[in-house]
């Protein structure tokens, strides 16, 4: 498979930062890799049902002219990751840990070579296209080899190669007739800014306008955020649906809990793409921190609703930072994706209703 910036794990590497301890036993002890075979044919061959990966990248973030962070929670995600309890409730063996990708060759190229920040930015989206090549072809393999990714950013820039990936990856196992599939979005932004060359506030414009996204539906889009034009391109677009944050808990025209499964009801006739961007929730470190959105409870209670009443074909959490270029750290914020990846596993695989 040609993803050359991809880095495959062992299992050494898996329990180099898995913490042993006597009459314990970690998710670190009991995951799987993908060994020594990185064909597309290996993910026929794995247990796990659930395949970790990262994509930790700012290049979609500085496209979007942001401020750069979330490359750097990937390790912090790990580290918390890997040293949950192996237990009856989740025990680790559903779960594959395969590696990451490593985009920094193009980071430094394009910090070192752009003489301006107008060529930095057109230099920037020009290089999200390899990170869109590299990650769709990697999903695709993986959902065709009917599996789940789990895949923790990086800019929201990846969900276009992962809407992309996952419809191609269900079309190749002759489980959809159509390339296309759905997607609900946790986020206080659209991301749906105009194809102006790619970034990560576009990714779900270009998915639409490639044909690989049918319905979208977002939850907890702040006012504040939303431009004019995007929000006439979605009230007259009747696949496109949103819920904003102050219809929710301003004027309180449903709760929480009922604005989800609106989202879910209104992609239910095909699978799903689960979208979670971290600038949603509250006093959590992203490019676009926010003092008011979500609660870290509610963010589990909705990745927790999709995973058990969806037809998920993929959950992406993107945004987050351990720390930023402007000095802000907040190691947390790698344990916080750990309680939803894991509350995502636990969910999906209980029985649907």
């Amino acid at each position: 498979m040609n993803t050359p910036h991809f880095k495959f794990y062992t299992k050494e590497d898996i329990l180099s930062i898995t913490r042993l301890r006597r009459y314990e036993t970690k998710l670190g002890e009991r995951v799987e890799v993908l060994g020594d075979d990185h064909s597309p044919e290996a993910f026929q061959r794995l247990n796990a049902e659930y395949v970790i990966i990262g994509v930790p990248e700012d290049i979609g973030v500085q496209a979007n002219m942001g401020v750069a962070g979330a490359s750097t929670t990937w390790v912090p995600f790990l580290q918390s990751f890997l040293n949950i309890q192996s237990n009856d409730f989740l025990n680790g063996d559903e779960v594959a840990v395969i590696g990451h990708f490593d985009f920094s060759d193009l980071q430094a190229l394009i910090v070192s070579n752009a003489q301006t920040e107008e060529e930095r930015v057109e230099a920037f989206r020009h290089a999200v296209n390899t990170i869109d090549e590299e990650v769709e072809k990697l999903v695709k393999a993986i959902v065709a080899a009917e599996r789940i990714p789990i895949v923790i950013g990086g800019g929201h820039n990846n969900a276009y190669p992962l809407l992309k990936g996952a419809a191609k990856g269900l079309n190749a196992a002759q489980i959809i007739d159509m390339p296309q599939i759905n997607c609900v979005n946790l986020d206080a932004h659209a991301d749906y800014r105009p194809a102006e060359g790619r970034h990560s506030g576009n990714a779900f414009r270009y998915a639409e306008e490639d044909g690989f996204l049918q319905k979208y539906c977002v939850i907890g889009l702040q006012e504040n955020y939303l431009q004019q034009n995007v929000w006439m391109d979605i009230v007259n677009n009747p696949f496109f649906d949103c819920i904003t944050f102050e219809d929710i808990f301003i004027h309180e025209k449903q709760n929480f809990r009922q604005a989800v499964s609106h989202a879910i009801g209104f992609t239910d006739d095909n699978y799903v793409g689960v979208e979670l961007d971290l600038d949603a929730i509250e006093d959590v470190l992203s490019s676009a921190y926010t003092p008011s959105g979500i609660s870290s409870f509610q963010a589990r209670q909705y990745v927790t609703q999709c995973a058990a009443q969806a037809k998920t074909a993929y959950l992406h959490i993107c945004e987050g930072a351990a720390k930023l270029t402007n000095g802000k750290a907040d190691e947390a914020t790698g344990k916080l994706i750990s309680y939803l990846v894991s509350d995502f596993i636990k969910s999906n695989a209980a029985p649907k209703d």
